[in-house]
Formats: C-alpha cells, structure tokens, sequence
C-alpha cells in the first residue's frame, strides 16, 4: 500500500495564496497572433491582458536558471526542461560520450523515442523530422540517461534499430492496387496502428529505462507546474501544484503603436561627408520605419501554491516524507521569489520591462484557493480624486486590494498570516495609512521575498 502524506499541519494552510500589483510602462511582454498586445473585457471596459502561460514560464525558467547556477534554495536539485529536441539531445550524448556517429545516433535515438510511443515531424522535412510533434516535459538529464543505456546495449539495440527502419521503410511503399484503399481510410489513426502493429517491438528492458528517463522524478519544477503526456499512455502525467491567473491592468488601459524609425549607418556616414547636395539628397530617409505597439497600466496578478499537491508529487517520484517535506519548504521559497521577481522576457531590451519591481505583494495562508479579481471588477478611475476619480492606479489599487482582503478575512477564519511587501516608498507611506483604517486586518510588513514565507 502506497503511503499517503499526511495533511499540511494545522498551523500552515494548505494553500499559499499570493496577489500582486506591478507597474509597468512602454512594454510588450505578450503578444497575440497578430503581433498586438493580448487584452479582455472586464467590468465593461477592455483591459490589457498577460497570460499566465507566459507568466509562469518566465517564473519556472527562472527558478531552473538559478538552480543550475547554485544560487538560492534549489541549488544542486533536478530541474526539468521543455522541448521537442529529445532525440536530438540523445544523440548529441552519443555522439560526444559514446563515440558514435551523428546520422547514427540521432537515427537510434528517434527510433527508440518513436516506438516507446512519440510522434515525430514529416521524414522528409529535414526541419522536423527529428523533433517530436508536442513539447516534452522531461528532467533535463532525460538525454544522458537514454543515451547510457542504449551505448550499454549497443548490439542488440543495432539489430532492432536495423529491423525496425527497414519494416517502417517497407509500410511507407504503397502496394500495387492499395491507393484507393488508402485513400478511402478514415483519419481516425487506425491506420497508422495498423502498420505500428506491424513493427517489431522495442526490447522491454529498453522501454522501461526510456520511460523511467522521462518520468518526472525528483524534478521539482515539473513537481510545482505539472505535466501531461497523452502520447504514452503509461507514462505518468503530474496534477500541477501552482494555479495562475491572467494578469490583467485593474483600469481601463489602451495601447499605443509606436511609430519608429531606424537609421542606417552607412548611408548616414555618406550622407554627412557628402561633397554636394545632390549626394546628401541620395542618402535622405531612414534605413527601416515600421509600427510596434506597446502597453502601460497598472496589473493585478495571482497566483496559490497547494503545498499537499506537492508533496503528494514528490512523494511520488519517490522521496521520503523527511526528503520531501525539506523539498516542498526549497520549492515554496523559490517559487515565490520566482513570482515576484520573474518576468517575460519579450522586448526586454528595448524596454527593460525585466527590471521591475512590484509595488505590493500580499500573501496569506488558507485552506482553500483566494482570487482576488473581483476587487477590480470596477475599474480604477484615475482622475484626480476632487475631480470624482480614485486617482494614479498604483495607490488606489493598493487601497482596493487590502480593503477587499480585509473584508473576506473576517469572514473567513481560515485565512491567516497575512503579510505584505512593497518596493515603492509611495506605497510604504500609504500602508501606514491603510493598516490604521483597517484595524481588523492583521498584517504583517515584511522586508524581503523570504518573510512572505511563514
């Protein structure tokens, strides 16, 4: 019988539930199909919008930069990574430890990955070919470990390899008097079931390693964001431990196309050192012009760690209870420092969109999930405020979220050890205001991203 971890205690919820405020001005760090910032309709006006995908990507590769770079509380622990390129990555293994050949090893390394159950890209696209058709989540060691075990099995693993190309050559040949029937075939994949039936099997022994090389494992940050694999259907899939929002601007908020102009150098330089004004004339207009749109606001974001879910991951991938519960305390640290300090990478250059700092970060303990959205159903009014408006949106927004936390906080006992971080002097000033207004609201201020941590 499996053991089953035991409830979080008493004096720690269940739940981390984190909500933040950040502003930011001039940036891009999402986009749609169409090249244009992302946007919803909320309380009746359109807000811009960042998705939680991107969200919790900048965070997890955050935490997964740090941890290879031994740096915080993940430091030394297995870390996942996310791509196509598994086969690719296998045969770049052996290649460089085993000594084999490059169209050798990524011919092996497809194969296996493809009769454990992957799909690849079209064989007669060299682009595609060797990238299997969905991102595989998959600790980052996945690569070395298949390629180990096929280099100790080398032999054997030929004479199938061999076997197996050569039948899945001759199912590719349409049979004379067989084009109609293929044709006539439904696109429900029997088909191509049909003709895997017709392959010989990869070795046991060989699809238990590749399968235990993709298993999440000790993994943490495929144990904090989850994984589904539909493709195998007996490799485990993980229920994630982190839910995130969409972020989304707590006032009306409109984008701006940024008309640009960019010089080319050389015409510039010919045109400055130009002996009459014919040549200057040449060399007038800008080297490239062109449209970008960019986005300012002021955006709410939440997210909550379910600190059961992921032990119950870790105990799975086969820690101890001792193991994981050290795990899960590393993990909660690293996931809220990644929370605050993570950011889409999109445009960072041009607008420095990584280098900001949340103006409040508000986290509290419960037994269930707290979505603070509906406090910003109204939108923020920031006309001045003798003009009828709520004023700037930074701190009316602040005002805004304590005020409805306050308000579920007394009516829910199980939210507890509340706490607050700011990195705007503005905000710090205006907190001492709206602790004195809500005396009910116990809160306490902390100095760094670890005190949000009880």
């Amino acid at each position: 019988m499996t053991d089953v971890p035991a409830p979080v205690p008493a004096s720690r919820g269940q739940f981390l539930s984190l909500h933040l405020l950040e502003t930011l001005v001039a940036v891009l760090p999402v986009r749609d199909e169409n090249n244009s910032p992302k946007s919803i309709v909320y309380g009746g006006v359109e807000r811009h919008m960042i998705t939680s995908q991107a969200r919790r990507r900048a965070e997890r590769v955050h935490a997964r930069n740090r941890a290879n770079a031994g740096v915080g509380p993940l430091a030394g622990r297995t870390t996942g990574l996310r791509t196509r390129e598994w086969a690719l990555l296998t045969a770049r293994v052996l290649e460089s430890a085993h000594g084999w050949e490059r169209d050798e090893a990524i011919a092996m390394a497809r194969a296996v990955l493809e009769a454990t159950g992957l799909k690849f890209g079209d064989p007669s696209k060299k682009t595609v070919a060797n990238l299997t058709k969905v991102l595989l989540f998959a600790p980052a060691d996945t690569g070395e470990r298949i390629a180990a075990h096929i280099a100790a099995g080398t032999d054997g693993l030929l004479r199938w390899r061999d076997e197996y190309l050569a039948a899945q050559a001759t199912a590719a040949k349409p049979k004379r008097g067989t084009r109609k029937a293929a044709a006539e075939e439904p696109e429900n994949g029997d088909g191509e079931a049909a003709a895997a039936k017709n392959l010989p099997p990869l070795p046991r022994e060989t699809r238990a390693a590749v399968l235990t090389a993709l298993a999440p494992r000790d993994a943490i940050d495929i144990a904090l964001y989850g994984r589904f694999l539909a493709e195998i259907a007996d490799s485990p899939n993980v229920d994630g431990a982190v839910q995130s929002a969409h972020s989304f601007t707590i006032h009306e908020a409109e984008q701006v196309d940024d008309f640009y102009a960019a010089a080319d150098d050389a015409k510039l330089e010919r045109k400055k050192n130009a002996l009459d004004f014919l040549d200057a004339a040449d060399d007038a207009g800008a080297g490239m012009t062109g449209y970008q749109s960019l986005i300012s606001g002021t955006f709410y974001r939440h997210a909550v760690l379910d600190r059961r879910q992921l032990e119950v991951n870790l105990r799975a991938a086969g820690m101890s209870e001792q193991e994981a519960v050290e795990a899960v305390a590393a993990a909660e640290e690293e996931f809220v420092t990644a929370f605050v300090e993570a950011f889409p990478e999109a445009k960072k250059n041009s607008t420095a969109s990584t280098g900001s700092l949340p103006a409040l970060v508000l986290a509290f303990e419960g037994d269930r999930p707290y979505n603070y959205a509906a406090a910003f159903q109204k939108p923020v009014d920031e006309n001045p405020e003798d003009k009828g408006g709520d004023g700037p949106a930074g701190l009316a927004g602040v005002k805004r979220l304590l005020s409805h936390h306050a308000y579920v906080d007394k009516r829910r006992p199980d939210i507890r050890t509340s706490r607050l971080l700011t990195y705007d002097p503005q905000v710090d000033t205006l907190l001492d205001e709206v602790l004195g207004e809500l005396d009910t609201l116990d809160a306490g201020r902390v100095l760094t991203v670890k005190g949000l941590i009880s």
